[in-house]
């Protein structure tokens, strides 16, 4: 069966020989592991599809490289294949022959610690992946959390997260935590025609602007249509407040006329992650506390909205245009509080 976060016609993040980017926590890990002070556990946490999990599986070959007895072919070889005895995964279990468990479960995390403790394999350290631990319904957290509390000898863990900031604090407290950014467009574009060599130019050009430095939104890109009404999103969101006044509903006529389609998920991803960045930056200028309030109004409305447009099934189109119409009140407010007096 398909891994449910697989993308069609890519490699996974185990079958890719190397992370392209994130250099200095790479350096910075390897230095540790130089130095015989790997901590427990690591927290590798960045917006989603930037290549955490990708990053994580080529510091457990170094580790494993590094700590073992084998050549690095080897190493690779098991670690694409999941097939290395040191090397422990933890991802959403199948549920039968059509689908996934909808979380990661205790009795996958029991089933992790449970082999931990057995009698190691082969010489070197453990390493086991979480991806990702966001995953983890609360019983499968409060279970790995007392594994982490009280890890077994050589093992460390890394804990691949979309979003730290829902993650139980006394999980984060027990991890060595690495922020990983989005990648600059020449990281990206490597990683795209790696994949795909005989992109065209123009192609590559209009895939690198909507990824926003995530490589995977790259891919997604390449997967929707050139007239695909989520360049004109991105646009518009670049100066929702000043563009005319019809924009909003045209756009929200023209990704919600296919609800379940790509272009209806890919664009629900890129204002979720504007928002996001909105009460982010908002953060950063203390001096501006009403875009900040607003910012964070405007992430739990949306989110209410959205989640109530799935929850009974209504108009996606009046959804989006409801909340197009509050980033637009939102940034024509907040840019007359922050003029300068």
């Amino acid at each position: 069966m398909t891994d449910p976060a697989a993308l069609e016609g890519l490699p996974l993040p185990e079958q890719r020989h190397a992370a392209i980017g994130h250099d200095a926590a790479r350096d910075a890990v390897l230095q540790q592991l130089r130095e015989g002070r790997l901590p427990g556990a690591y927290l590798l946490h960045g917006p989603q599809g930037i290549g955490k999990a990708t990053f994580a599986f080529d510091l457990a070959a170094s580790i494993l490289l590094a700590t073992g007895d084998e050549t690095p072919e080897r190493v690779r070889e098991q670690v694409a294949a999941l097939s290395h005895p040191n090397l422990f995964v933890l991802r959403r279990r199948p549920k039968d022959s059509k689908g996934y468990y909808t979380a990661i479960r205790i009795e996958d995390v029991r089933e992790l610690r449970d082999a931990l403790h057995h009698t190691r394999g082969r010489a070197g350290h453990r390493i086991a992946i979480l991806d990702s631990i966001d995953e983890c319904n609360p019983s499968a957290a409060n279970a790995l959390l007392k594994t982490l509390e009280e890890p077994p000898a050589d093992t460390t863990f890394l804990l691949v997260s979309h979003r730290p900031g829902q993650l139980l604090p006394t999980i984060k407290s027990r991890c060595h935590t690495i922020a990983l950014r989005p990648l600059e467009d020449s990281m990206v574009a490597r990683v795209v025609t790696a994949d795909i060599p005989d992109l065209d130019s123009d192609t590559l050009r209009r895939a690198l602007t909507l990824a926003g430095g995530r490589p995977r939104r790259a891919f997604e890109t390449l997967a929707v249509a050139e007239d695909s009404p989520v360049g004109p999103l991105v646009v518009w969101l670049q100066s929702p407040d000043t563009l005319p006044a019809g924009t909003p509903l045209a756009l929200a006529d023209a990704i919600g006329a296919d609800p379940q389609g790509p272009d209806m998920s890919f664009a629900r991803e890129i204002l979720l992650d504007w928002l996001a960045d909105e009460a982010r930056n908002a953060a950063l200028q203390p001096e501006s506390r009403l875009r900040l309030a607003s910012a964070t109004e405007l992430w739990d409305k949306a989110n209410a909205l959205l989640g109530e447009a799935d929850s009974v099934n209504l108009d996606i189109k009046q959804t989006l245009v409801v909340l197009f119409d509050a980033i637009r009140k939102h940034r024509q407010t907040t840019a007359i509080s922050t003029e300068p007096q």
